[in-house]
């Protein structure tokens, strides 16, 4: 049976979609096979995207110091219809901050330790600063991690 692996990203510009493409192209990766993609914006995204996730990569933009507010509205509808049945859910995410992307990184990782889950990076990827194309290929690269993980059973 394939895993699933949702992806739930804020794209409100050109760049923040090339970055969640980045992430899907590195998940859908050929050498990576019995993943299943879903692929949501944070207003789009469920509770039963969650429930039937084995995985999850959160992408937001960094809003006054703060993740977007689409990705809080996500967390603020899933927590707790998914709070008791997936702990343990493997995570990683990703961070377009036009700063730091500090405060931005404390409240996602506030959020998904009450959420018990299990991060899979050892730190949040923030892509800081004026965009450059290497953050593409950082957030291809977590895709792929993510993916691959899933794929042989490691998360």
């Amino acid at each position: 049976m394939n895993k699933s692996l949702l992806i739930v990203a804020h794209i409100p510009s050109p760049n923040t979609m090339m970055l969640r493409n980045a992430v899907v192209k590195g998940a859908e990766n050929p050498d990576i096979e019995g993943v299943d993609l879903v692929v949501r914006t944070p207003f789009e995204a469920s509770p039963e995207d969650v429930l039937t996730a084995d995985g999850i990569i959160l992408g937001t933009t960094e809003n006054l110091g703060y993740m977007s507010g689409a990705l809080k509205d996500f967390f603020d509808r899933i927590y707790y219809p998914c709070l008791e049945v997936k702990q343990g859910l493997p995570y990683g995410v990703y961070i377009r901050a036009g700063h730091d992307g500090t405060g931005t990184k404390r409240a996602v990782e506030s959020i998904v330790t009450g959420l018990r889950w299990k991060p899979v990076q050892g730190e949040a990827l923030i892509c800081r600063g004026e965009y450059q194309d290497e953050f593409k290929s950082q957030c291809e690269e977590l895709g792929m991690l993510m993916a691959a993980g899933l794929e042989a059973g490691i998360f």
